[in-house]
């Protein structure tokens, strides 16, 4: 196995499975005494994806303003 000139590794399928390394898995890497080198899955949450943040900060502005009805929206629409 060989690491690219991008610092990638392809983990085989069968190590993932073993270890549940699912696509999305947040994993560290530890460094230990002799230059081992082992790759763990991160003991942390997952972090919030740039998509789930934009969502978030999204639906919080839909539900800070009063919500109009349906007249309401169709008057808006058609310049009413």
């Amino acid at each position: 196995m060989r690491i690219t000139s991008k610092g990638q590794v392809t983990i085989p399928q069968h190590v993932r499975e073993q270890a549940g390394l699912l696509p999305g898995t947040e994993v560290e890497f530890v460094v230990e005494d002799g230059g081992t080198v082992r790759i763990m899955k991160a003991q942390q949450g997952r972090k919030e994806t740039r998509g789930e943040r934009l969502v978030r900060r999204l639906w919080n502005s839909a539900t800070a303003r009063p919500r109009l009805t349906t007249d309401e929206i169709m008057r808006l629409t058609r310049g009413e």
